[in-house]
């Protein structure tokens, strides 16, 4: 897959869709020196592994910078013949919204971020407003913030893809 990115690409999907491997294909494809902006934080053994996992098989050829509450930071270090892949705005937004903040003013400070970029962005994010209602108040104040987060990041982009079974579809723009 080659081609050129766009400003601001948000690829969204399920959990396990192939979302995250579709970007990393995008960038991969676009030529251009890869940044990698990670929002997972390593709690226990298993995301430590995980995160080991995702880190080896990307490879050394992607610049790896955690940003697991601060993405503002880690977009303004980017430089303008880079491409630049947040994984993900859902771990992100659920930072956040674990440690209490702002969500509105984190998302603005976001979206300034992207904005401000000298590198094509792509997103990543979950769709999470496909599954049932949750049962308790912070899984619903965090499904309803996603739904808010990824309209907002949808209706800044220039392209969205949303990825399911591995299957990339475009919502708005074109594939590359």
């Amino acid at each position: 897959m080659t081609g050129s990115l766009p400003t601001l690409t948000l690829v969204i999907g399920g959990a396990r869709s192939g979302k995250s491997a579709y970007a990393e294909r995008l960038l991969t494809g676009s030529n251009r020196p890869r940044r990698y902006i990670a929002t997972a934080e390593a709690w226990d053994d298993e995301m430590r592994e995980r995160i080991s996992r995702h880190r080896n098989d990307r490879g050394p050829r992607w610049t790896t910078v955690e940003a697991p509450l601060d993405l503002a930071t880690a977009l303004a270090t980017a430089t303008p013949d880079e491409a630049v892949l947040v994984d993900c705005a859902t771990l992100w937004l659920t930072n956040h919204l674990l440690a209490d903040h702002d969500l509105d003013a984190e998302t603005a400070k976001l979206l300034t971020a992207l904005a401000a970029c000298p590198a094509p962005v792509v997103v990543v994010s979950n769709e999470t407003g496909w599954g049932i209602v949750p049962d308790n108040a912070l899984a619903r104040r965090f499904r309803d913030a996603q739904g808010r987060l990824n309209q907002t990041l949808a209706a800044r982009a220039d392209r969205v893809v949303t990825v399911i079974a591995g299957l990339p579809m475009t919502l708005k723009g074109a594939l590359p």
